[in-house]
């Protein structure tokens, strides 16, 4: 639907260090053996001036998706990633976006608009990493923000030997904004994310969740070319905990995250390219 919107720059290894430290894993050679999947999102970022954010902390106008329309929330649904060699460090890397669709429907809480969004990561003039980003806008308009979590929470339940459980602090959620360059105030300012949007609590990030979930399939022997789907199914608060899993099922891992209590927020396929 808009032409290509590209940015070039040589990849250094301190980001991928960075997310490395921020959730205790284990960075590969990254000359050798390139970026793990999903890392690419912590590199050639947009940048927007900070006169051109809107009161949530997202660009009013700007980048790839612009918001459809001023007042708009916008929510992280899911997306696709396939990988065709290693985007390693020391070298340039170039990110062509651009908008595939855009549509409108309505939902309980009014109208949606539903923004499909394409990035192709090229690296030595070939394409490493191929994207689509589901990104979702809602109204701001009174009443469409989530009621606060009033009732009594269920269980908490146990983690299980194959699971990761990740503490979500207001600190980890602020790192991974900084890194992500991502200043949307709901990940880490907790009196508007529940006096504004009306959250019970700091919301964790989508692409946090689904780097997670491609963390724990990479530590269950996911590994080579690969095409990874991932969609985000409820809102998870910082109070919440996070619990990842990842089970090998015939020709795919299947991948998850839950709650403290079990209540599953994410999900996710992964599933080797052969050449």
């Amino acid at each position: 639907m808009t032409d290509y919107v590209e940015r070039t720059e040589v990849l250094r290894p301190e980001p991928a260090q960075a997310l490395g430290a921020l959730l205790d894993l284990l960075v590969p050679d990254l000359e050798r053996e390139g970026l793990p999947l999903l890392w690419h999102w912590i590199y050639l970022l947009d940048r927007p001036a900070q006169t051109d954010l809107g009161a949530d902390g997202h660009p009013l106008s700007s980048g790839i998706p612009a918001p459809p329309g001023p007042g708009r929330r916008r929510m992280w649904a899911g997306g696709r990633v396939r990988t065709q060699g290693l985007l390693r460090c020391g070298e340039p890397a170039t990110r062509r976006s651009r908008v595939l669709s855009v549509a409108e429907k309505t939902g309980r809480s009014g109208p949606l608009t539903f923004v499909a969004v394409e990035h192709h990561v090229l690296q030595s003039g070939q394409v490493v990493v191929e994207e689509r980003q589901d990104i979702v806008y809602r109204p701001t308009t009174p009443g469409t923000s989530p009621a606060p979590e009033d009732t009594p929470p269920a269980p908490v339940e146990p983690v299980a030997t194959d699971e990761w459980s990740i503490d979500v602090s207001p600190t980890l959620l602020f790192r991974f904004s900084a890194l992500t360059y991502n200043a949307h105030r709901i990940h880490y300012d907790r009196d508007y994310a529940r006096d504004v949007e009306g959250y019970p609590g700091l919301l964790t990030h989508g692409p946090l969740q689904a780097l997670a979930m491609a963390e724990a399939a990479r530590a269950g022997g996911g590994g080579g070319d690969q095409s990874f789907e991932y969609r985000l199914t409820a809102p998870l608060f910082d109070h919440q905990g996070m619990v990842v899993r990842a089970v090998r099922d015939q020709d795919a891992i299947s991948t998850a995250v839950r709650d403290i209590h079990g209540r599953r927020t994410a999900e996710g396929s992964l599933r080797s390219i052969d050449r």
